[in-house]
This record gives structure tokens, sequence and C-alpha cells, in this order.
């Protein structure tokens, strides 16, 4: 049996929860964590003596057995972290499937607890006397934020394409009405249009308020089992058909501007990988979930996953083509830009929804579901289906 038929369909989400998402919650990250996990074992109807596989981020501030010890699980059998922020809840989801997959655990917890709304827990607003580490390739430039690094990318694609803000804008337009429609949103009371989009303070040309993700606080929990324990449970089970993770041979923590092609960035080694196991390819996507901390990356994601041609990602959303009609709807509940910031979590959380057919803004018939993480990262993606 090769890799990929001993992995695909043969674990599956079988329970999703979350947290109220706000500006400023009462409850400390291990509260919020316990809380959304509770939530998710209750939505699959699993207890939680049956959890012993844990995955989370490096940046995950709650530790493993703080975890465990509060939710009464049992004996682990396997839990990992995985880094790079915004390109890591795919690869500790894949990581605990195969691990389930492979017969080392029986059910797997995910789960991604953040208070950013905290100012003391944005890791990029401090500044560092002496620069010494990878950082020094793009810092001293005045890259000091992930902000001006995807704008100088963007930058880029506009010289290239004669993609414009106009353009731009149609991302965040696009997750913005979805958010308006979502009560769980953080934006779903404020409408946006062109004209506001246009007018917004500039933050890393041409990237202005509205190119940049919310901060937020709030926790997100998924549980992953075999597929036929799945089928027996409470909630129809999403299959988790293909999982890669991907780095570029000169990629950094948050830039690629050193290979000898910018715009291929992991999320093209990531593709490629997904796709050689996949049944379901591009074409197929019913739906896409593309994380946007930035609304660049959804363009550059577009193409690295081969769902639009090379430069033709701008013109295919200022078309509508990631809106409610387009042909692929894309961060239908909001995404980061407009629901909330838990580096990507909502967006496995909303593909979960839109296969088991309860999604707010509801795709008709959608059988298939790509779920991407950070482009300028190192990251990782999963294709989901029915």
């Amino acid at each position: 049996m090769s890799g990929s038929a001993a992995f695909k369909d043969k674990t599956a989400i079988a329970g999703i929860g979350q947290t109220a998402f706000a500006k400023g919650l009462p409850e400390t990250e291990l509260q919020l964590a316990c809380m959304a996990i509770r939530a998710a074992l209750d939505d699959a109807g699993v207890d939680a003596s049956e959890v012993d596989a844990l995955g989370c981020f490096t940046q995950e501030t709650t530790p493993e057995f703080e975890i465990a010890r509060n939710l009464g699980f049992g004996e682990l059998h396997y839990f990992s972290q995985v880094a790079h922020g915004g390109g890591a809840i795919c690869g500790a989801i894949g990581q605990v499937a195969m691990a389930v997959a492979l017969g080392i655990a029986n059910v797997g917890v995910v789960w991604r607890s953040r208070k950013r709304g905290d100012p003391s827990k944005r890791q990029w607003a401090g500044v560092q006397p002496r620069i010494d580490d990878h950082w020094k390739w793009s810092r001293p430039h005045g890259l000091s934020r992930p902000v001006d690094e995807v704008a100088m990318m963007m930058q880029r694609y506009m010289h290239d394409h004669g993609a414009t803000r106009e353009d731009l804008a149609a991302v965040a337009l696009a997750q913005r009405a979805y958010a308006n429609n979502n009560p769980d949103a953080l934006m779903r009371e404020k409408p946006m249009d062109m004209a506001a989009y246009l007018d917004a303070r500039m933050i890393a040309d041409p990237l202005c308020l509205f190119d940049n993700c919310l901060e937020s606080d709030g926790a997100i929990a998924i549980v992953v089992t075999r597929a036929d324990h799945a089928r027996d449970l409470c909630e129809r089970p999403v299959l988790i058909h293909a999982f890669s993770q991907g780095m570029t041979r000169e990629h950094q923590l948050m830039t690629d501007y050193h290979g000898a092609d910018p715009f291929r960035s992991s999320s093209g080694a990531t593709a490629d990988n997904l796709w050689r196991q996949s049944d379901i390819g591009p074409s197929d996507i019913g739906v896409a979930q593309i994380y946007d901390a930035f609304s660049p990356l959804v363009l550059f994601s577009l193409e690295n996953y081969g769902l639009c041609g090379r430069g033709e990602a701008a013109a295919f959303v200022a078309g509508g083509g990631m809106g409610p009609d387009g042909p692929l709807p894309v961060n239908t509940s909001g995404g980061s830009l407009s629901e909330v910031y838990l580096h990507g979590a909502n967006l496995v959380t909303e593909g979960v929804r839109q296969l088991r057919g309860s999604a707010i803004n509801q795709v008709e018939g959608v059988e298939t579901c790509l779920v991407s993480t950070c482009d300028s990262t190192p990251n990782g993606a999963l294709v989901l289906r029915r």
C-alpha cells in the first residue's frame, strides 16, 4: 500500500468547537482552550477520556499537560507542535491525523487559543536592539513587520501583472460581505464599500487597514478520529482526503525573496505534494478557505494551488470569483480579515461546516474543500471532502 493510500480518507474531523470571539475576553488562554475543546468533544459526542493525541502550535502558551489535566484526558500516545504561526494549523491537524491513521492513537484534538487583543501578546510589537538572526536580511531595510514584507510582494505583483488597489479591495469586500451575514463574526455589523476601503489609512503601501487581519481573542478546537469511528458519532464526518506541508529551498520565516521565483512560495511546494496524493484536483474544489492575514495572500495562494493561472487571481476576485455567486467561494465566514484572527483555525471550522451543510453562507451542493495556511511562511494544506 502506498503512503497516500494509507492516509487518504482514513481519518475524519468529527467535531468542532469555538468560544465567543471578541477584542477583549476575560478568560485566560488556558480557559479559552478548555472551553473550545469541550465544545468540540460535545459536538462529536466523544468523552474526554477517549482523547489520546494532541496537536497545537509552538506559539501556544498552554502546554499539553495543562490541557489534559484540566479536561480529564486519559494517557496520551501522541503529541506534537508545529511552528510558523499562520502556517501551522493544517500541519497540526495533518500530523494528528497521520498518528490516528497509523493506529498510534485513536482520538486527537487540535486547538488554537489566543488573546491577541492584549497588546502584550503581539509578538511583532517588540524591537530588538541588535539583529543577528535571519531577520538581518530584511529588517535593516525597513521591513520590520509581516505587513511590510507582504506589501513588497504585492507591489511586485502589481508591477508584473497590472493589478490595482481596486482589484485587491475585492478580497476584503467579499470577505466583509460574508462576515456581515455571520453572527459570530467581529465585523458582522460593519458593512464596507469600495469608497470606505480606498479611504482607509495606509499601513504599508499598497496595503491599507482593511487588508490586515483583526486583533482578536478566542479559541477553536478540532476533533480527529478514524473515519469508521466518526461515522458512529453525532455529526456527519468530514473526511481528511489529503495533507501536506511545504517549505521551499530558500524560504525564511516570512519571506521568500531569495528564491528564483518569489511567487512560488512554500505554498507551491505544499500544493505539488498535496495534489500528487489527492484524487481531487484544483478544478474539483467546490469551496476554499485560504489563509488571509493579509489580503494579497489570497491572490498568491489561489495561483500557487492552481485555482487560478499565474497573474490571473486579481482579475478573478475583482470579477466576483470568490463571492457567493462566483465559481469558487472563498473564506465564506469572513476569514481573518472580518470574522476572527486565530491563525487560520476558523478557516478549518468553516470548511467543516460547509461540508456538513450547516454553514451560515452555505455553498449549495459543495462536496470538497481546500484549506490552506499562510502563503508567506512554511506552511501546510488539507483537502477535505464529504
